[in-house]
Parts: C-alpha cells; structure tokens; sequence
C-alpha cells in the first residue's frame, strides 16, 4: 500500500537553536522549503512505483537517471534537510568515544577537523552541503551541490551543513563563513554522529 512521504517533525522547538539560527528562518526553512520538497514529492510518485518505496530508496534509485533528475532533486532534498535538522542540537558540543578517534586517525585532530569542515562549506560553490562522512571504515569530509548527498555512493554521513543560501541569508546575509563558524561551534549534534557511526 502506498504511504506518503511525510515531513518529520522537528526534534526541537523552532527558537532552539537561536541565536545561531532564528526562530525566522526556522519556520522558512523547515515549514516552507523543506515541506516544499516533501510535497513535491508525493506529487511526483503518486500512481508510480515510486509511491510504495521509503524516501531513501527513491533517493537511491533515481540517482543518475536523467528522465528521473526532478524527483531526485526533490527527494534527496527532503532526505537531506531532514539529516540536517537532525544534525543539530541546542548547545552543540564535541566528538567523544570512537568518532574522536577516528577524527584524530583520519582528519589530524578536531581542530584540523574544524578548519576543513569550515573550509568546505564555506567554498561550496554555489549551493549545495559539506558533509562529515564515514565510509570503507575512513571519515572525510565532502561538499555536494545542489541536491547531491553522500548516500548515493556508499558512504554514511555523521553530520552535516546546508549551504544554500536560504538556511542562513535571513540572519546572515551573503556572510556564509559566519553562519557556518557558529554552527560547527554551537549547534552540531555529536551525540547523533556517536550514534550513525554505531560508537
């Protein structure tokens, strides 16, 4: 039986994460763009055989396929932002256990780590996501445009940043490396990481 695709709730009240992100922009970009995508897609699967597949298959299976290029916008659009509601939490904090390990083994430190996490998002050209990711038993950490994600080659991200312009021009206007800055800093969920690595 086919179930819609639905747009999860938010695991915090919509002025959790201010100041770093407003209540504002917030209600825009969870209650507008990102439910935009999530209509958009049950628009474009209903009477398909997409309509009885979970959002991370459509995601999968579209991926690449020219004739397909709108739903898969759309649907790993609405996988991405929901990773990245999920990839923050009031207050933030650090990587423990196995993942600050692994970020010292393969990304020389959480310092280092931070710069280059920075760093990529912040010189994503045009719109798109910087990304912490682990794959074939490695972390590092990439820059996808537009729609793209990790997860369609193999890899599982731990965390990660949207850098369009519409997660952060109403608080920051065009100073994108500020926005960034304060969520590495403020609001990244490392509980959540700890737990998609399986530490």
């Amino acid at each position: 039986m086919a179930m819609p695709i639905t747009l999860p709730s938010l695991p915090y009240a919509p002025d959790a994460l201010a100041p770093v992100i407003s209540k504002k922009t917030v209600d825009i970009h969870y209650g507008k763009h990102h439910k935009t995508y999530v209509d958009n897609v049950n628009r474009l699967i209903e009477g398909t055989g997409y309509a009885t597949l979970s959002l991370i298959d459509i995601v999968q299976k579209t991926s690449g396929q020219p004739d397909k290029t709108t739903l898969f916008n759309n649907a790993a659009q609405a996988w991405n932002h929901t990773f990245f509601w999920e990839s923050l939490t009031p207050g933030g904090g650090r990587p423990s256990a196995k993942l600050a390990s692994l970020i010292d083994r393969d990304l020389g430190g959480y310092d280092k780590f931070r710069t280059d996490f920075i760093a990529a998002a912040t010189s994503q050209f045009g719109s798109g996501w910087a990304w912490l990711v682990a794959k074939d038993g490695a972390l590092s950490i990439q820059k996808t445009g537009n729609a793209e994600t990790p997860i369609t080659d193999g890899g599982t991200p731990l965390l990660t940043i949207d850098v369009w312009e519409h997660a952060y021009y109403l608080d920051y206007q065009n100073r994108r490396a500020d926005f960034v800055t304060a969520v590495v800093d403020n609001l990244l969920n490392w509980e959540r990481a700890n737990d998609r690595l399986g530490a």
